[in-house]
C-alpha cells in the first residue's frame, strides 16, 4: 500500500529536500504540501518548488484543510509550529515524523499530550549515518566507562538557531545513559576563564556556526595516552530527507506510540 505523505514547511530548505525524497520513494507519494498561510507561495505547484516539474499538489496554508487527504505528517519547522500541526493530527489519527527541535520543557510536556493517540518517529536526526553513530557511541562508552573525558564537538551553518545542536544532545544522552550520569547535570556548554581542572564526570559540548555546513559531529573519548574519535559529516541534506521518509512509510504501520530512528533501523 502506498503511504500518502504530507509535508510542512514545504517551501522551505529542508520542504524541499522532503519532497525530492519522497519522489525518490516507491513506497511514498507526495499528498499534500503546507507553508505558513502568509507565504507568497500560496498556491504553487509543489512539485516545481522543489525543482521537480509539476506534480499536482498544492501548497495551502493551513493543515486543517488537508487532513483528509494524508496518512502521515512530516515535520521539520519550529518548536510552536510543531506543536500546533501535532494537536491536529492527534485529533485526526494521523501519524508524524518529527524532525524539529529546539523543544523546552514545556513545550516537550505539551507535545507528549498531543501526540498520544497516535504513532510518531520523532528524531534529533534522521540519517541513518548518525543513527549508526549513535549505536557505536553506546559501546564505546561502555567499554572506555569512566576512563576517558568525553567531549562533543558539532558545526552547522550560520542558519541555525539552536545550540548545540539536538544532535549533539542526543549523542551526550546516549554517551551520559551508558555511563549511569545524569547529563542535565554533567554537561558543560563551552568554557571561559579560569575554569579549573577539568571533573572527569562532565561532558563538554563545543558549538560552531559558519557558511553552509550541513552538520558535522564529533565525539571524542580522551584516555592517557590515546583516544577515540567517532565522527559523522553530512554533505548532503538529501540524507535526512531519505531517512525521514523512509520513518513515515515505517511509522504509518505501527501502532500508537513514540519511536525513534533506531527503531526504524532495527538498531534496538
Amino acid at each position: 500500500m502506498t503511504v500518502r505523505v504530507a509535508v510542512t514547511g514545504a517551501a522551505g530548505r529542508m520542504g524541499k529536500i522532503l519532497i525530492e525524497a519522497i519522489a525518490l520513494n516507491e513506497a511514498c507519494v507526495l499528498a499534500a504540501a503546507i507553508e505558513r498561510p502568509e507565504s507568497s507561495l500560496i498556491g504553487a505547484d509543489a512539485g516545481e518548488l522543489a525543482g521537480l516539474g509539476k506534480n499536482g499538489v498544492t501548497l495551502v496554508g493551513d493543515l486543517s484543510a488537508v487532513l483528509d487527504d494524508f496518512d502521515v505528517l512530516i515535520d521539520f519547522t519550529v518548536p510552536a509550529a510543531t506543536l500546533a500541526n501535532a494537536r491536529l493530527c492527534g485529533g485526526a489519527g494521523k501519524s508524524m515524523v518529527i524532525g524539529t527541535t529546539g523543544f523546552n520543557a514545556e513545550q516537550k510536556a505539551e507535545l507528549e499530550a498531543a501526540i498520544a493517540p497516535i504513532a510518531i518517529c520523532q528524531a534529533s536526526n534522521f540519517s541513518t549515518g548518525v543513527n549508526l553513530c549513535f549505536k557505536l557511541l553506546d559501546m564505546a562508552a561502555r567499554v572506555l566507562g569512566d576512563d576517558v573525558d568525553i567531549e562533543i564537538v558539532e558545526a552547522h551553518h550560520r542558519h541555525k538557531i539552536d545550540a548545540p545542536s539536538g544532535t549533539a544532545l542526543s549523542m551526550g544522552h546516549v554517551v551520559a545513559d551508558a555511563l549511569g550520569r545524569d547529563l542535565e547535570k554533567v554537561a558543560v556548554y563551552g568554557r571561559e576563564g579560569q575554569t579549573g581542572a577539568r571533573e572527569r564526570e562532565t561532558i563538554g559540548f563545543a558549538t560552531v556556526r559558519g557558511g553552509d555546513v550541513v552538520g558535522d559531529h564529533t565525539v571524542s573519548f580522551f584516555a592517557e595516552g590515546e583516544r577515540v574519535e567517532i565522527t559523522h559529516k553530512a554533505s548532503s541534506r538529501m540524507s535526512f530527507g531519505r531517512g525521514a521518509v523512509r520513518a513515515a512509510a515505517w511509522v504509518s504501520a505501527q501502532a500508537a506510540g513514540r519511536y525513534d530512528m533506531q527503531d526504524v533501523l532495527g538498531l534496538k
